[in-house]
């Protein structure tokens, strides 16, 4: 255990976690939303520092993040946890646990030293806190990406986005890029399905991008749900005229999972649909996920129209790039490490 980082004290024997904006207000004993904050006789801790349940090597591609060092390695880390509870959730084994004893039973003992270490022997270009939702072992991520830091290491979150300003500004000095998970521009959506709020995420991107760190956004297209024409406009326009039109867009198609297995696949044409609407508002990297064979896995090139980068399945077939620019027209190519 270690005490956590943005939390209130109460008088009563409570603590108030600020860690995200569900606001935890707990009594002895009493364990957060995310399962894994814990209130012990008036001070809270993480019960995840230091216990990775999951550790493995991944393309950069697969958070997925395409305009971060494209074609490298990401040591992928995870805690058990999770601070939505979203009735889709693909990694439901992991991040909605029923018992803060089964932490210690599914996690092994693995420092930030570690980690660093690991990421550095298998020769990673990033450390990616992913799977689960870093915010909820936001300590365990902090100290990480400190010393990766140090190390010309990347760190990249994937991300619900819910956490509040001031843990953000506290680790963004080590926080390269995050890929962040835009479920809908609907609230109720969020309320539905999730268990949270749909503002204080757009805030955060807001703040992300103030604060320099490269964005990507991931939106998984559910039928019925937030497979609207409306809504992708609303999304693609809060895109390019909040974060920027450099902001690349990921588009995946749903498949039935968890509490949702009685839903049908997200057709190809919806998923098409929102790739589209994407270009018309005029951002300038869109892509299509889980619809193999798809061309629009590849970037090209917002100026001449010519691919840059060809990918295939996570992997990177081909780079037309010269210092980040595109071979043919010399145009820059939006992004870290290309």
């Amino acid at each position: 255990m270690k005490e956590a980082l943005f939390y209130k004290k109460e008088n009563d024997g409570k603590v108030l976690c600020e860690l995200c904006p569900h606001f935890c207000r707990l009594r002895n004993g009493q364990v957060g939303v995310c399962g894994v904050r814990q209130n012990r006789e008036g001070v809270l801790y993480s019960l995840v520092f230091g216990k990775a349940i999951a550790i493995n090597v991944d393309p950069i591609e697969k958070k997925p993040l395409f305009h971060v060092a494209p074609g490298s390695s990401s040591l992928s880390v995870a805690t058990a946890g999770c601070n939505f509870h979203c009735m889709f959730c693909q990694n439901h084994n992991i991040s909605q646990l029923d018992s803060i004893d089964l932490i210690d039973q599914y996690s092994r003992d693995v420092s930030p030293q570690q980690i660093v270490a690991a990421a550095n022997e298998r020769s990673c270009d990033s450390i990616a806190y992913t799977y689960t939702e870093p915010t909820i072992y936001f300590e365990y991520a902090y100290e990480t990406a400190k010393l990766a830091h140090a190390e010309n290491i990347l760190n990249v979150f994937v991300t619900n986005g819910y956490i509040n300003p001031a843990p953000l500004k506290h680790i963004s000095p080590y926080l390269d890029a995050a890929n962040v998970d835009l479920k809908s521009f609907n609230d109720k959506f969020y309320r539905k399905l999730i268990g949270a709020k749909l503002p204080p995420i757009l805030e955060i991107l807001r703040l992300m991008k103030k604060l320099n760190i490269w964005i990507e956004i991931t939106t998984l297209v559910i039928p019925g749900e937030n497979d609207s024409v409306e809504e992708f406009q609303q999304i693609a326009g809060f895109i390019k005229n909040e974060l920027g039109e450099e902001t690349p867009w990921h588009i995946s198609r749903f498949y039935p999972n968890y509490k949702m297995m009685s839903y049908s696949p997200t057709p190809v044409s919806t998923i098409q649909q929102a790739h589209t609407i994407g270009r018309e508002q005029g951002l300038r990297y869109v892509y299509v996920g889980n619809v193999p064979g798809e061309i629009s896995e590849s970037t090209f090139c917002y100026n001449c129209g010519e691919m840059v980068i060809e990918r295939r399945g996570f992997q990177v077939r081909k780079k037309q790039l010269q210092s980040g620019k595109c071979q043919h027209c010399q145009t820059p190519i939006d992004g870290l490490g290309l």
